[in-house]
């Protein structure tokens, strides 16, 4: 009867210490079983809240003093060109638009994946089309319509960029393809800098993202953010030619991956519109002149501001299947291909 009495004192000893940690704004864990009662949750699932706080075990609790306050997603689409600059057939071997429509299912099931805890965020997508069937232009309004997500679709209008200029590449076809691409490149950045408030994710309709990838990128930003006290960049692939580098990187803990510093990255990433403002002259250089490679004068930004990408990755891109600049390491790319089937 007093074994009873007693652990019925502990277990009253136990609810009120819940109580006051819940009041107090303590998280604790019982190592027993690794339940979090505060948050009611297990420690393997999402323990961080948007706008508060990042929770990592065992390192604890990171406050979020850089919350954010709105996402613009701007996907730059053509289902009409297989590869800009190359004959060569893409994984998988579909048409083009395959690409682009499953891109496109890849975010919105990302986003509704973590739906709730986006909920505090104003988020839109943009597409910025150039020379789409209007067939698929219908499909993809279809599939923005139901997302319940603002959404806005562009016509691009490539001709009011004519101080666009391209190294020659004594072939006209490729060299009309690269000017549209960078004139969908400068009008993602006019859009960027004229109608976005926060953070931006520029997105080629080629990167098929797992489920968790916005979540985990935002709840990272956020985290990183706060921690270093500064903007940064964010990659979600993990591009397999940085591997050759061989050059030296700092790790971060994110929400639920690893992160690592890289000093380059191709056109898909997420930063802020402080950024964007800051390196406004170095991203319409990229824009108007090509460089040898692209993205060098974005890469020269890397030089002076971090930038992350995520080991394993959290989107594959759909390049050629030799291609160093394509299919990252360890991931399970046929899976995610087919879990956002058109």
């Amino acid at each position: 009867m007093k074994k009873i009495e007693n652990i019925r004192k502990i277990n009253f000893l136990k609810k009120l210490f819940v109580k006051l940690c819940r009041i107090i704004g303590f998280e604790i864990i019982d190592q027993s079983n690794l339940y979090l009662p505060i948050s009611e949750k297990s420690a393997n699932q999402n323990l961080s809240i948007l706008g508060k706080k990042n929770i990592s075990i065992p390192l604890g609790e990171t406050k979020i003093i850089r919350p954010i306050k709105s996402l613009d997603i701007i996907i730059k689409t053509c289902t009409t060109v297989n590869l800009v600059t190359q004959s060569k057939k893409r994984i998988f071997e579909k048409n083009k638009s395959e690409y682009t429509f499953r891109t496109i299912n890849s975010i919105i099931k990302s986003l509704e994946f973590n739906k709730d805890e986006l909920k505090k965020i104003k988020i839109k997508i943009l597409i910025i089309d150039h020379n789409s069937n209007k067939e698929d232009l219908i499909k993809i309004n279809d599939k923005l319509s139901k997302t319940g997500f603002e959404f806005k679709i562009i016509n691009l209008q490539s001709e009011k960029f004519s101080q666009i200029k391209t190294i020659n590449k004594n072939n006209p076809i490729i060299e009309k393809n690269m000017k549209a691409t960078m004139s969908s490149i400068h009008e993602s950045f006019d859009i960027a800098k004229s109608e976005c408030d926060d953070l931006i994710y520029f997105v080629e309709d080629d990167y098929i993202h797992k489920k968790e990838s916005i979540f985990e990128m935002l709840s990272t930003y956020e985290k990183i953010s706060s921690e270093i006290n500064k903007e940064l960049f964010i990659c979600p692939v993990d591009y397999p030619y940085l591997y050759k580098k061989l050059e030296n990187s700092k790790i971060f803990i994110g929400n639920k991956y690893h992160w690592r510093s890289v000093n380059e990255s191709l056109l898909t990433f997420l930063t802020s519109k402080s950024l964007i403002n800051k390196y406004w002259d170095d991203l319409i250089l990229m824009s108007e002149n090509e460089h040898a490679p692209f993205e060098t004068p974005l890469h020269k930004i890397f030089e002076k501001e971090l930038c992350i990408s995520p080991i394993p990755s959290l989107a594959m891109h759909c390049t050629n299947v030799n291609s160093i600049f394509g299919l990252s390491p360890n991931m399970n790319w046929s899976n995610l291909w087919d879990e956002n089937e058109n």
